[in-house]
């Protein structure tokens, strides 16, 4: 941060980023195992290959919060004037 940034953490803000994070990242990874799930399933691939739909897709999810994540806090800074 540069000399004169704001350093005052804004709790409005960080609730908001914090919930959404949270209801979009349940939302998206829920959504990444059911699509392991039922690819499998719908294709009758067996357990194993079920597991491994689930673990690649939950990595896929996990870096899709992650960039949400940093997305809402370029959106909504958590420092600065409390407004």
């Amino acid at each position: 941060m540069p000399e004169n940034a704001p350093t005052h953490l804004k709790p409005t803000s960080l609730v908001t980023v914090v919930s959404a994070v949270v209801l979009v990242g349940v939302e998206v990874l829920a959504v990444a195992i059911a699509a392991g799930w039922a690819i499998a399933g719908l294709f009758q691939l067996g357990r194993t290959i079920e597991y491994a739909f689930m673990v690649v897709f939950s990595l896929l999810a996990i870096w899709a919060i992650v960039r949400f994540a940093r997305s809402a806090v370029k959106v909504e800074p958590l420092y600065g004037a409390d407004d």
